[in-house]
């Protein structure tokens, strides 16, 4: 598995255990469900991610205290270490080419909650300008390919335009609501209460 590929999957399982301790099965449900992580992802990624971490102290497994079911064994209880909340830290805390392109960005938008305001702005306008230079191109082929070639392959291309767009507008707006403060962000997702999510991450269980 690539670097980057490494990276996004490693954030991903310390943003998810930072929240909970979870068991393998859960973990990686909710990699899918919450993150959308695994449609890049084998599932037989994550085991070797996940004993990663365990060789660097990142996370600790114990097994479930409520005992095995007749004839299987415990099931495994994976929680993040002070190492592990201290990898994650740093992990959220970086801008650079990684967190705003198209593999690893839902990841970091995903864990914006425990982002700090100023990181998640950066991340929007690196991901902003991004795209912005894929609209250009997108814009050049569609010129390129009108009147030579059939009406079904330029709607294609002209899909891909308005996608395009229809993400530098969101952008755009979640950028113009960052900027406002705690007031602007805790319009999302139609919350009105201003400290719902605020400029700093939410406490971590203990």
């Amino acid at each position: 598995m690539g670097t980057r590929r490494t990276h996004v999957l490693e954030l991903a399982v310390l943003g998810l255990l930072d929240a909970a301790p979870l068991h393998g099965y859960e973990l990686r449900k909710r990699l899918a469900q919450e993150l959308g992580t695994l449609r890049t992802f084998s599932y037989g990624s994550l085991y070797p991610c996940l004993r990663r971490l365990l060789d660097e102290g990142l996370v600790t497994q114990t097994p479930d205290g409520s005992g095995p079911s007749r004839g299987r064994r415990s099931r495994i209880v994976y929680r993040l270490t002070g190492a592990g909340r201290d990898r994650l830290d740093r992990l959220l805390s970086e801008v650079g080419p990684a967190a705003c392109d198209d593999e690893c960005f839902g990841v970091h938008f995903a864990l914006f909650g425990r982002t700090r305001a100023d990181v998640r702005v950066r991340i929007l306008e690196a991901r902003r300008d991004r795209l912005r230079r894929q609209l250009d191109h997108a814009n050049q082929r569609l010129d390129q390919v009108a009147g030579r070639c059939d009406g079904y392959l330029f709607e294609l291309n002209r899909h891909s335009v308005e996608s395009v767009e229809r993400e530098v507008h969101w952008l755009d707006d979640l950028i113009d609501r960052e900027r406002r403060g705690p007031e602007g962000a805790a319009t999302l997702g139609g919350r009105t209460d201003p400290g719902q999510p605020g400029s700093a991450p939410p406490a971590r269980p203990q």
